[in-house]
């Protein structure tokens, strides 16, 4: 995604790139049970960093990522920063101030670097040696005089040598790939997960727990009559993890506590291979669901008064709905019927209000949302 996109997206819908009140909130919510971690402080010169950048020891994740030795490898959001910021950045380098670190996990298996914070920067860096961004010449232009016009290859030897020796600290951790070592990175980033456009749960967990489960995620997510239903994709992969949240309290509903987060780590974790014939039997009745959804009501079965998904009432409705299809047909009338019932039932209403994370809360709206599918 260039600049220019990104800034049409984040002024057309500012809460693309802030973080909901239930992400905000989901964040904060004190885990029941806090793992230990194996990490260490490591310094990389600037030099060393773009060559293995370059080489592929050091990968900074994209969702779609085809590369399946990356035992981790997952999502990172598409570049965000300006050029003001790109330029500022190096300038900063070149004048020897200090730079936020870097946050890496280590693969057991081959040794090669997961970037989970630091893309920014990264890739910066990268597109300044290669000279290139976006297409065009990467050459300084919001920075001091002395530095205005200069490209890598136009940098003085001096200048040339302080970028190339310029250290940046990376904080870097351990993962053997298994979930319990996984939940435990996902706990420490969380923590450091605090400077520019804050990630939300759901762009960490893929980034740790991806896999074939995750990649069936984003193909659902390209499915055409949910994105007919959603509308355009979004950049923080909200619909992504609505899915996820409909699929999860489909086949586990019984278990679910707060925090959400963890809730959608575990199932993410345990079926993270795909391999549950029970876990493809919920991805085909989401599809169906949809597609009952979007030929019956449409979109409006998943708003409220505004033209955003309201995600409480979303998963309500798929989940009654995918459990009145695994058991019995359902006529696009009688969808259409039963979303109607529920825009007027005053407890559903209020059961897909504020705060909706909590547990009595979720049930109430499933129990709702099932019963009056199974009554028509």
């Amino acid at each position: 995604m260039n600049d220019e996109a990104s800034s049409q997206l984040a002024s057309a819908d500012p809460m693309n790139w802030t973080l909901t009140e239930e992400e905000t909130e989901d964040l904060e919510h004190a885990e029941s049970q806090v793992a230990a971690v194996s990490y260490s402080g490591q310094d990389f010169d600037v030099e060393g960093l773009v060559r293995r950048l370059n080489k592929g020891d050091i990968i900074v994740p994209s969702f779609g990522l085809d590369d399946v030795t990356v035992e981790t490898a997952g999502f990172q959001r598409g570049f965000v920063w300006n050029r003001k910021q790109m330029d500022r950045f190096i300038e900063s380098l070149l004048l020897g101030f200090p730079i936020p670190g870097l946050f890496l996990v280590r693969q057991q298996s081959d040794k090669r670097y997961l970037v989970l914070d630091g893309q920014q920067r990264l890739g910066t860096l990268r597109a300044f040696y290669k000279g290139l961004h976006d297409g065009k010449l990467f050459e300084l232009a919001n920075v001091a005089p002395e530095f205005i016009g200069l490209t890598y290859e136009t940098l003085s030897d001096a200048q040339r040598r302080i970028l190339d020796n310029a250290f940046l600290q990376a904080t870097v951790v351990s993962t053997d790939g298994t979930q319990g070592s996984l939940e435990a990175v996902y706990q420490i980033f969380e923590r450091l997960n605090s400077g520019g456009t804050q990630l939300t749960p759901h762009e960490i967990r893929v980034a740790l727990f991806a896999g074939p489960f995750i990649a069936e995620l984003e193909r659902i997510n390209r499915t055409q009559f949910w994105r007919e239903l959603y509308g355009r994709k979004n950049p923080r992969l909200r619909d992504q993890e609505l899915i996820l949240r409909i699929i999860a309290l489909y086949m586990d509903a019984e278990s679910y506590t707060r925090p959400l987060k963890t809730f959608l780590n575990d199932f993410a974790g345990d079926h993270r291979n795909l391999a549950d014939s029970d876990l493809l039997t919920a991805t085909r009745l989401f599809e169906d669901a949809a597609e009952r959804l979007q030929e019956g009501p449409g979109p409006v079965a998943l708003r409220k008064a505004s033209s955003q998904v309201n995600a409480a009432q979303t998963e309500a409705i798929f989940v009654a709905l995918m459990r009145r299809l695994s058991k019995r047909e359902i006529s696009l009338d009688e969808v259409t019927e039963a979303c109607a019932t529920l825009s007027n039932n005053d407890e559903f209403s209020l059961a897909t209000g504020r705060s909706t994370a909590d547990e009595l809360v979720v049930q109430a709206r499933l129990r709702i949302a099932t019963q009056v599918f199974e009554e028509i």
